[in-house]
């Protein structure tokens, strides 16, 4: 386990300007993103025993910011529409 976040611009670092464009303009998008934000802060605090949780939970979140990286990555992918 490294204990290092998992930061969004980290994970894209190509595509940081389309992650700030895509934040500003779609809704939908920053919420995603904002919970990407929180979640991967409290695995963090919980990797690195600041704020401890049991295995099964670490897991979940572990589970639930990889399904909110995949929604992020694909809207990502996905062409400008307009």
């Amino acid at each position: 386990m490294s204990h290092v976040p998992h930061e969004l611009a980290e994970e894209f670092p190509d595509q940081a300007a389309a992650l700030q464009a895509l934040k500003a303009e779609n809704a939908h998008f920053a919420k995603l993103v904002d919970e990407y934000h929180t979640v991967n802060r409290a695995i963090h605090r919980a990797e690195t025993n600041v704020e401890p949780v049991d295995q099964l939970a670490e897991n979940e979140m572990r589970k639930q910011r990889m399904t909110l990286k995949d929604e992020i990555a694909r809207m990502l992918a996905e062409p400008a529409k307009g």
